[in-house]
């Protein structure tokens, strides 16, 4: 009889740590499909979401549907990330709306869909220098300002997290075979952009100098580099290309990241900092 009862406190100790009650999380892209997955993740366990984007009007509806669900405990905030004087009075709005930011998650990121007819620009030659400097602004500068700020408030306060959102083409190069179009000439071929994959590997370096930099100040940071989710828009060919990349035969369902984005930024990860945790599938071990 002991030996259950020092089972089930065990199991409810461990349980609590994941246990996010009252702790306010901020979320840049937040109007995107990831955004408001993680903020679902943090909600789940009674957090609470200032959730950031620069499209207010598609932040307002993620944040009215967020809303509905988790019973206002949700607040949407349109920010240019790589405005450094907006982000400073943003964050003293949410701390004064909010309270204390204990969580950062830099989701937001530059992944353009090259329209038909102008696949040729995503190539390395044919690349404008503009959208080069544009991806790296918001996926690295913005993640970089975004930490600076937030997570020099959370060093003075002797806690926090900071959790970069990668990619698993943070890990590997991109497999451009699986972009490829029939009837096309190999110079106008589409392929995966450059900057995507290049600022998702500066996003990792970031995650590892962080970590190191505040590690006596009880600020953790780690990243998390997913593979692609599936949706029902994705040609057949593309995921079939996809899919017979990765050992489990399979994208990710939307909702698969959740628990590791939960137990990245609660006390669940406590001796964890500097990690790039990969959910792919399998796909960067082939």
């Amino acid at each position: 009889m002991a030996a259950n009862k020092l089972i089930l406190i065990m199991k409810n100790n461990i349980l609590e740590k994941f246990n996010l009650k009252n702790t306010v999380c901020v979320i840049t892209g937040g109007a995107g499909l990831f955004g408001p997955k993680h903020a679902e993740a943090i909600l789940s366990v009674n957090g609470r979401v200032a959730l950031i984007d620069i499209n207010e009007r598609a932040l307002g509806l993620k944040v009215k549907e967020l809303n509905r669900k988790y019973s206002n405990k949700i607040r949407g905030y349109k920010l240019d990330i790589t405005d450094e004087g907006n982000i400073k009075k943003t964050v003293r709005k949410i701390i004064s709306e909010m309270g204390s930011i204990a969580i950062l998650i830099n989701n937001a990121a530059n992944d353009a869909k090259v329209e038909r007819g102008l696949e040729k620009l995503t190539r390395l030659e044919n690349l404008p220098l503009s959208v080069w400097h544009k991806d790296f602004d918001v996926g690295v500068t913005g993640a970089f300002l975004m930490s600076r700020i937030i997570g020099s408030l959370m060093a003075k306060n002797k806690k926090g997290v900071i959790l970069n959102i990668a990619s698993d083409l943070g890990v590997i190069a991109p497999d451009q075979r699986i972009y490829q179009k029939n009837k096309l000439n190999p110079g106008e071929q589409p392929v995966k952009s450059v900057s995507y994959s290049v600022t998702k590997h500066a996003l990792i370096g970031l995650t590892k100098y962080l970590a190191t930099y505040w590690a006596d100040k009880g600020v953790r940071v780690n990243s998390i580099s997913p593979g692609g989710i599936f949706n029902e828009g994705l040609s057949k060919d593309f995921v079939a290309k996809l899919t017979n990349l990765i050992p489990m035969g399979r994208m990710a369902d939307a909702d698969e990241y959740k628990a590791a984005i939960l137990f990245l930024c609660s006390d669940a990860s406590s001796y964890m900092t500097g990690a790039n945790l990969v959910i792919d599938g399998g796909r960067t071990v082939w």
